[in-house]
């Protein structure tokens, strides 16, 4: 039975995408174990207009949300971060894709249940009154506090097998750029005006504690904007690199006074706390078009530790596929992204960063080689799922508080 939804404001390299099944943790599945598999999809089920999407999951025919249950159902995760899931008032459009979609075996694999699940409003599609971009007019996506074409469109979801401590939850969609010290704002380039209303966050910033067992797991979810998309300003890139900072300054170790959330609490997460980073943070840590060491804010975190999770499939698809992938630094491997290969090739775009309490015993990304019949379910332009594969650690939760 699913809960109703409060809306506020590997290392190993998996040949086969069956491997994903017989490694799946112990968890949720069998109480009392100690293992938990957490996960964060792009899975692009974001729709073009206001009521699209809603409109797609209430029937179960759809065969994208089809196809992106059938890879959750896959892989199995006990906590996952849906990121390019479109916000629905209520949390309706999260209840449809439970009930009509994961709740129903798809393509022969089991449904999988999730009784919890949290959404909250997104600063995509937002008005913010202001000419953003500077092109002269005031109004359309990119002049939204997050691009988008409607409120919500790009948002994001967290599904759950654990409680979620809803009363605990903190969200951050309207803290400020300026307000983060030091920050790469463009001053040059927005207006006082601007500046001072200016959210840092292209979506949002949660912190979403799940009960596991006798210890609560932070889930850190965000989805920072895309470093391209503008001039040389980097106005696009700055704001990514500083989206990725908030996550690197909120776990410590000093406590950030400066850090408030949209309820008026200050503070960063409290020292000792066990936390996973999850999203689609838009940014590779050799290729790509992000500020440099972007990434490597979380990467190189004394308190994170990186499980490099890898697939078959990557590597095999980066040779196959050519172009911008050829003169890549970065071991395909690691890509878990499909963008276009004349530019700026597959990426490591999307990370499962645990604090080192969580100790990581396996991870993996759902990319199939070709030779794989679940292959069918990545496939090539234009995609069955979405530009980007899911991504799962295994962390093992000690007791505790």
């Amino acid at each position: 039975m699913r809960t109703s939804i409060r809306a506020v404001a590997v290392t190993a390299a998996l040949t086969t995408a069956a491997a994903v099944l017989a490694a799946a943790p112990a968890s949720a599945d069998r109480p009392g174990a100690a293992e938990l598999r957490v996960a964060t999809y792009n899975l692009s089920l974001n729709r073009a207009a206001e009521g699209e999407l809603e409109d797609d999951l209430s029937t179960g025919a759809d065969p994208q949300a089809r196809a992106v249950a059938e890879v959750i159902q896959r892989t199995r995760p006990d906590i996952v971060l849906l990121n390019e899931f479109d916000y629905v008032e209520g949390g309706v459009a999260a209840d449809l894709f439970r009930a009509n979609y994961l709740e129903t075996g798809q393509g022969g694999a089991d449904p999988i249940e999730y009784p919890y699940a949290y959404v909250a409003p997104s600063n995509t599609g937002i008005p913010s009154g202001f000419d953003l971009n500077n092109d002269g007019t005031v109004g359309g996506g990119d002049d939204a506090f997050g691009f988008g074409l409607f409120p919500g469109q790009y948002g994001m979801a967290v599904l759950s097998r654990y409680p979620i401590l809803e009363d605990d939850v903190r969200t951050f969609q309207n803290f400020r750029w300026k307000d983060l010290p030091g920050s790469l704002l463009p001053t040059d380039f927005y207006s006082p005006e601007e500046q001072a209303v200016l959210r840092l966050s292209s979506k949002s910033h949660w912190d979403v504690p799940v009960r596991v067992g006798g210890r609560t797991v932070h889930v850190l979810v965000s989805h920072p904007t895309p470093p391209t998309f503008d001039g040389p300003e980097d106005r696009n890139g700055r704001r990514n690199h500083d989206e990725i900072r908030f996550w690197a300054e909120y776990v410590g170790p000093g406590r950030a006074g400066w850090i408030y959330d949209d309820e008026g609490r200050r503070g960063g997460l409290k020292p000792g706390s066990a936390f996973v980073v999850l999203g689609d943070q838009n940014s590779d840590p050799v290729d790509g078009d992000s500020v440099p060491g972007a990434i490597q804010q979380l990467l190189d975190h004394p308190r994170i530790v990186d499980p490099l999770p890898t697939s078959a499939g990557a590597p095999e698809a980066a040779v196959l596929q050519g172009g911008a992938n050829a003169s890549h630094g970065g071991d395909p491997r690691y890509d878990t992204a499909d963008f276009a290969d004349t530019a700026p090739g597959n990426l490591r775009a999307d990370y499962v960063l645990p604090s080192r309490q969580l100790r990581p015993v396996d991870a993996g990304v759902f990319w199939p080689v070709r030779s794989d019949p679940l292959s069918r379910l990545t496939g090539e332009f234009p995609f069955p799922t979405s530009d980007h594969r899911l991504v799962w650690v295994d962390v093992r939760v000690p007791g505790g508080r």
